[in-house]
């Protein structure tokens, strides 16, 4: 039969994520089942615990609680497929769901890359302006920088799936991943998919580069303005209030880099895998402990409602 022949309208594809290895489907799904659970609890938790402390009713918070809702919703996209493909031999996922799921992939994806840049600045008004950071930092800015954040994932989300939507597939394809990520979906479309990798990849360094130069330059003069605090102590006090935001920034922007710029990466399907579950499972779970645990506020929180 030709590939003309061979097309669908209404293709299926099959997720082989660590198939190939029958003998650690069981240790995986107990390893992602208990990371998503972490995840579930940490997230929620993080936006319960600000609701509830009126300490933590600051901008700062503000931003946080959106982190922790976009990597909740992340890992609730990517998480439940991947562990049901661990306990069952039929491991197809229809074309729709599979562009549903990319499509969330991307909106949250790019609003946790801007969520994080929109922190970095806020961490820079607060440590620099200190006596101008009410002013700066409106209620209207930080609910439009939110809003924004959202958006431009949506936006590119849009526009992504359109043209995974124009494209033709085979009717049966298999999909050497466990998410229906963009690479992997137009590796397996029977079309010229050559405008849609370059909007793709032209999405990845303009969001890349356009939320790093935000994130160094803002952490640029914080450093600067820490260096001028005479005491050791008020610069150590001033620093720990970005070490956490720090940490989160170096995971997230480590791993995304990691898997554009190390050469060869796209060539091994398990480098890929392994990078993907790092970015889509691993630091949705990680963000909230880091934030938790570096926090006295949040972890009194804690303590009084584990006590109640």
């Amino acid at each position: 039969m030709s590939s003309e022949g061979n097309r669908s309208s209404r293709p299926h594809f099959t997720l082989l994520g660590f198939s190939e290895y029958p003998q650690l489907q069981v240790p995986l799904f107990l390893f992602f089942l208990s990371t998503y659970a972490v995840t579930v609890v940490g997230n929620l938790g993080m936006i319960v615990i600000i609701r509830i402390n009126s300490k933590l009713h600051t901008v700062m918070y503000f931003f946080l609680s959106h982190l922790s809702f976009i990597d909740f919703c992340f890992s609730t996209v990517v998480t439940p497929k991947l562990l049901e493909n661990l306990v069952v031999e039929d491991r197809s996922i229809s074309f729709s769901a599979c562009i549903l799921q990319f499509s969330f992939i991307c909106v949250f994806g790019v609003a946790e890359t801007f969520m994080l840049a929109v922190m970095a600045y806020d961490r820079f008004v607060a440590v620099c302006n200190p006596l101008l950071y009410t002013l700066v930092m409106s209620r209207k800015l930080c609910v439009l920088l939110v809003a924004g954040s959202y958006g431009w994932g949506i936006a590119w989300s849009i526009t992504l799936t359109y043209f995974l939507l124009t494209s033709s597939y085979c009717k049966s394809s298999i999909i050497n991943n466990f998410i229906c990520d963009h690479s992997a979906i137009v590796s397996v479309s029977c079309s010229d998919t050559y405008m849609s990798q370059m909007l793709c990849f032209a999405s990845a360094v303009f969001n890349e580069v356009s939320t790093l130069m935000i994130i160094l330059t803002s952490y640029l003069f914080i450093f600067i303005t820490i260096m001028k605090i005479p005491s050791a102590g008020g610069r150590q006090k001033t620093f720990s209030t970005c070490a956490s935001h720090l940490t989160a920034i170096t995971i997230f922007h480590g791993t995304i880099l990691f898997i554009y710029c190390v050469p060869n990466l796209k060539t091994s399907w398990l480098l890929v895998k392994v990078a993907c579950m790092f970015y889509a499972v691993m630091i949705p779970m990680l963000n909230p402990l880091i934030y938790s645990l570096r926090n006295k506020d949040v972890k009194d929180t804690l303590k009084k409602l584990v006590a109640t």
